[in-house]
């Protein structure tokens, strides 16, 4: 079973370690700057998070700016992100409050004709703490399929999950998913 394991990583990593030009980047482009949107996608529903305390649902649409530089991790075509994210739709008098700011690095895996896919992770600081995060410090990790739109242009398909890796006693964790266009310069 291993084998056959090694076998299939080995077919699928070989496209990016191969690659001579980072596929989140393209040619000649050291930076880059990119919007994120995206909905929560909690118990209950795609879109919404159930409160279970209200039994209502409240709406998570999450908005990420992302400044990028190319990276390389063991080899693989990387990027380093600063990042700022900002939650729209909830209500502090419910207990509920992201927005944060974090850095975190994310390895290209697969490139494919012009489509990639990937991993990221990150440690992120939070404004408050809430019912369903009790730490401020939170970490982030996100998986990815892109698609290159021309040298200076990528657009991702995303999900993403926040939480504290069980340090405190509550830690329900946020999650979203959503769409990222990412413009290189």
């Amino acid at each position: 079973m291993k084998k056959y394991i090694a076998i299939i990583l080995s077919v699928w990593v070989a496209p990016a370690i191969g690659a001579d030009v980072n596929p989140l980047f393209g040619a000649d482009n050291e930076n880059a700057i990119g919007v994120y949107v995206s909905q929560g996608t909690g118990p209950g529903s795609l879109f919404k998070l159930v409160d279970p305390f209200l039994w209502e649902f409240e709406p998570m649409t999450n908005l990420m700016l992302q400044y990028s530089q190319p990276v390389n991790i063991f080899r693989l075509p990387s990027r380093m992100n600063l990042t700022f994210v900002q939650n729209f739709g909830y209500h502090h008098d419910h207990g509920l409050s992201f927005m944060a700011i974090g850095v975190s690095w994310d390895v290209a895996l697969i490139n494919w004709r012009g489509f990639y896919f990937g991993v990221g992770i990150g440690p992120y600081m939070r404004d408050s703490r809430d019912r369903y995060v009790q730490s401020r410090l939170v970490f982030g990790e996100r998986v990815f399929i892109g698609k290159n739109i021309g040298n200076d242009w990528r657009i991702e398909l995303f999900t993403q999950h926040f939480s504290n890796g069980d340090f405190t006693e509550i830690n329900r964790g946020f999650n979203f998913t959503g769409l990222a266009v990412n413009y290189n310069f």
